[in-house]
């Protein structure tokens, strides 16, 4: 399936790419994030998931977005809220339901859309401007509110400084040079914690998907599960799914495992959307 290509938004010198994946009346979106350590890939990386999605009847939006490559946190976060923003002004052109907007991020991506979700709408979140059209030729602040009716984190690095901690460990010493341009230092990986953002108490509370390969090298499995009980002391209503055997990121590539985890995604969209 070839994605339509479409200008959301602006930050700086920076113009905002998305793509979009969609057969003829999808209405539900799903805004995706890319996974790369806060400093890779971009909004083709997750295309078979995409694809598969949009197979499956719905409209999905995967976004480029600021990262340690031009940026410091939380410039990606304020970057999937303007692309969130623009689904939801664009709803009309694009004929989506605005109402219900779905979010989807991998590894560090899912990361990003976990803070997301949960503060979507905090001023330091609304830096980047959007698009007010579809032509992508004008730019300004927008009004409108990037929650979101549910999130999913497929292997999620939820908390920087712990991961930071680990690559350093096991020397992982790419994962820590990552994490060196996304983030000032370990204060600023600290504060970036959707765990912290949990404890301390989340502005939103959108139902949440959790997934963890069981043979990630890269999020360690401890991670996620001090992930599992912030949220339920939180209050949000999740899911966790587990699946043994599979390492981190296996679904950018086509195969039986992604197949299923398509179809391990669908029901938990479909009760939400």
């Amino acid at each position: 399936m070839e994605p339509t290509t479409l200008i959301y938004g602006r930050a700086g010198d920076h113009l905002l790419a998305l793509d979009l994946y969609r057969r003829p009346g999808a209405r539900h979106a799903i805004v995706m994030v890319h996974g790369g350590a806060w400093m890779a890939n971009d909004r083709q990386t997750p295309r078979v998931v995409c694809a598969a999605l949009a197979e499956r009847g719905f409209a999905v939006f995967s976004l480029d977005f600021r990262d340690g490559r031009n940026g410091r946190h939380p410039c990606a976060v304020a970057d999937i809220t303007a692309g969130i923003r623009f689904v939801r002004r664009m709803a009309e052109p694009l004929d989506v339901d605005a109402g219900r907007i779905g979010l989807i991020g991998s590894s560090s991506g899912g990361h990003l859309v976990l803070m997301s979700a949960y503060s979507a709408d905090r001023d330091e979140h609304r830096t980047t401007e959007v698009a007010r059209s579809l032509d992508g030729d004008d730019f300004g602040e927008a009004h409108e509110s990037a929650a979101v009716g549910y999130v999913i984190s497929l292997w999620p690095v939820s908390d920087p400084l712990a991961r930071f901690r680990y690559a350093k460990e096991v020397g992982r010493d790419e994962l820590v040079a990552a994490h060196l341009r996304y983030f000032e230092d370990e204060n600023h990986m600290a504060a970036s914690s959707v765990q912290r953002l949990l404890r301390d108490g989340p502005d939103a509370r959108p139902a949440t998907l959790v997934v963890q390969p069981g043979a990630d090298q890269n999020v360690p499995q401890a991670m996620t599960l001090d992930l599992v009980a912030a949220l339920q002391q939180a209050d949000v209503p999740f899911r966790y799914l587990f699946n043994p055997g599979l390492p981190h990121a296996y679904a950018y590539q086509a195969s039986a495992e992604t197949s299923r985890l398509v179809n391990e995604l669908v029901p938990f969209i479909d009760e939400h959307r």
